[in-house]
């Protein structure tokens, strides 16, 4: 049976690849892209998908555009991602009221909405370890604000019958992005990363396995809404995976000298915190304390294959070598 299927943010890291793998499922589809997006950012969407010129923060367009349209299924990716220099408004009326939007179209229509949010809603270290899907909200940034208020809403509409269910990815990791595993692994070529001598593991998502998710559940029948953490089946050693980068980059072990006393990024935190520097506050929490996550629901529930962190992170380690021309 063709069903109508809905994208938000095909043109972004996730929405993206779960395009791809759409387009090779020969599955029509309507694509939601920013106007005036780079051609490049849009190559796969081209005669694949159906393309709405639409940004997501212009509620009254998108209100307009939803309101003669039926879907059966909305993958909900589109967002503004945290660290980057938009309004608070921006960032509300993307990721909150946009997302409003979406659920009363799907509850009105009966549609399925697969609603794409993220660990952070937890914060960027959860209150506890491994963070499961119960455990406590922590807004400690606006952007992990916003995500859990587009969650909040959702639930009350569930309550009236919304099909929804929600995905909370971890940090992702793939070709093409040039978020913190990019940022990671620039410093470790550079020998520019410090490292706390206390042990700190980290929860990584690989780009596939996240795509995959979205498309499974998103291809499912329905039975009542679920939520996933998405993020590898075990968390890795931070200080691990630095000496597996540095030793593709530089063929050997990270440098014993580059490790420091976990109160120093204490400080740095603070300091980060006074200037109101939040992408680089964060940025020194996720390299100085634990976060990990429960993906057992994940991986039992949707028979994904649990990679590992090592050696899949080779892939973004391949990928920055070819940018920067090392051999």
């Amino acid at each position: 049976m063709n069903r109508r299927i809905l994208l938000t943010g095909g043109a972004g890291f996730i929405g993206r690849r779960v395009a791809q793998i759409m387009t090779s499922e020969k599955v029509n589809y309507t694509a939601i892209v920013r106007p005036n997006s780079d051609e490049k950012r849009l190559q796969h969407l081209t005669g694949a998908a159906e393309l709405i010129q639409l940004d997501l923060s212009d509620i009254e367009g998108l209100k307009n555009y939803l309101a003669n349209q039926k879907f059966d299924v909305i993958i909900h990716i589109g967002a503004l991602r945290g660290g980057r220099k938009f309004s608070e408004k921006a960032y509300y009326d993307t990721n909150v009221v946009a997302t409003e939007q979406l659920a009363i179209n799907a509850l009105q229509n009966d549609s399925h909405l697969v609603f794409c949010s993220s660990v952070g809603v937890y914060g960027a270290i959860p209150n506890e370890l491994p963070a499961n899907v119960m455990t406590s909200f922590n807004e400690d940034n606006y952007y992990h604000y916003t995500k859990i208020h587009a969650e909040k809403i959702i639930a009350k509409f569930m309550l009236n019958g919304l099909k929804t269910d929600i995905l909370r990815p971890a940090v992702t990791y793939g070709v093409e992005d040039y978020g913190f595993p990019y940022t990671l692994t620039k410093l470790v070529h550079r020998k520019l990363m410090l490292l706390p001598k206390e042990t700190v593991w980290i929860n990584l998502a690989n780009i596939e396995m996240v795509a995959e998710a979205f498309w499974r559940v998103a291809n499912r029948e329905y039975t009542g809404g679920s939520v996933y953490n998405l993020a590898d089946k075990e968390p890795v050693k931070l200080n691990e995976l630095v000496d597996f980068i540095s030793e593709r980059v530089h063929g050997k072990k990270y440098p014993s000298n580059r490790y420091i006393n976990r109160n120093i990024f204490a400080m740095g935190e603070k300091l980060a915190e006074k200037l109101h520097q939040e992408n680089l506050h964060n940025r020194i929490r996720l390299i100085s304390r634990s976060w990990f996550y429960d993906t057992s629901d994940l991986y039992r529930e949707l028979s994904l294959k649990g990679g590992e962190t090592i050696p899949d992170f080779g892939v973004v380690v391949d990928w920055y070598k070819r940018l920067k021309g090392v051999k």
